[in-house]
Formats: structure tokens, C-alpha cells, sequence
């Protein structure tokens, strides 16, 4: 595994996605700092553990959720320390059961693929499809952590920036739950 570092802001654009570019302008844009490890694919629990230690941050779980019918759209944060039960996740927010979403609509409302689910990918999602739901134990954390679109370098950002400031500029709400 390469070594890991954290850098300040953005990385050079060269080579980069223009989804993880458009993350870094957005942050940009809003003045918000955040610090960066760029990593091979975080898609096994050995690289998230060693990208956790060297963010600092709560690291969330970032699930991609709908109901039934596949016509309304769940972004969920949890911790991920936390198992994601969806008889919870429905009794919280007093719906039906929910699944996890096909992939297909992860693209077209986030420009997201599976592995890289990130709560900046509600800035691609204009219009508003997705409802992003908080669990309340991410909110205490000084920092969060989350991929800028991509699951080859992960952020770490100011809780509040990311809640007062970040998810307001990209037009969404959030419903905060306990689970």
C-alpha cells in the first residue's frame, strides 16, 4: 500500500475526473478548507482503516438507499462504526422499508459510481431527487470525512462548514435521525 499523506486543498487538475474537480471548485468557491490523502481505491476495509488514521475525521458509511418503486432517493450518512439496519431507517423517518438503490440512478442523480457515494454528490443533483439523511452521531464529530466524487483521494472538512455551509450552497436539506 502507497504511503499515505495529507495535503492541504487541491490537488493539481492534471489527470483528474472533472466530477472531482467540480468538488474542489465548489469548496473553493465557498472559501471552505479541507485537507486531502490521495490513495489507490478505497474499496477494502485495510486502505478505509489506514485513510481513516491519517483524515482524523468521523468517517462516514454513505448509503445510497430508495423505496420500493424506485421514485424517492435517500443519501444516508452514518458512522462507520454503526451497522445499518433499514427497519430502523424506516421507523425513523416513518416510511416504508427501504433497499439499496440500483447503480444506474446513483449516476444520474449524483454522477457518482458505487464505491465513491459521497455526500458532495448532491451538488450534481439539481433536481433535488435525492433527500440527505444525517445520522445525529456524525454531527458531533469536529471533522467529517468523504470522497470529492471519487474513491481515489478522500477530504477531510469542518463538520459545521459541511452542514451550515456546503450542503446549503448545493440546495439541500437534511433530515437528522438517531439510529
Amino acid at each position: 500500500m502507497q504511503e499515505l499523506k495529507l495535503e492541504k486543498g487541491r490537488p493539481e487538475d492534471a489527470g483528474r475526473l472533472d466530477k472531482e474537480i467540480r468538488c474542489y471548485d465548489l469548496l473553493d468557491s465557498l472559501g471552505i478548507e479541507y485537507m486531502r490523502v490521495d490513495h489507490e481505491a478505497a474499496d477494502n476495509m485495510e486502505v478505509c482503516q489506514a485513510i481513516d488514521e491519517v483524515l482524523g475525521a468521523t468517517i462516514c458509511k454513505n448509503l445510497f438507499l430508495c423505496n420500493r418503486q424506485q421514485t424517492v432517493f435517500y443519501l444516508l450518512m452514518i458512522p462507520d462504526t454503526k451497522t445499518f439496519v433499514t427497519k430502523d431507517f424506516s421507523k425513523a423517518l416513518g416510511i416504508s422499508r427501504v433497499s439499496f438503490a440500483p447503480a444506474s440512478f446513483m449516476e444520474e442523480y449524483l454522477d457518482i459510481t458505487p464505491g465513491s457515494v459521497s455526500v458532495l454528490g448532491l451538488m450534481n443533483d439539481r433536481d433535488h431527487n435525492v433527500n440527505l439523511i444525517v445520522d445525529r452521531e456524525v454531527l458531533k464529530g469536529e471533522y467529517v470525512g468523504c470522497h470529492p466524487c471519487i474513491n481515489t483521494s478522500s477530504l477531510r472538512i469542518k463538520t459545521l462548514d459541511m452542514f451550515t455551509k456546503i450542503v446549503p450552497a448545493m440546495a439541500h436539506e437534511m433530515t437528522v435521525i438517531d439510529l
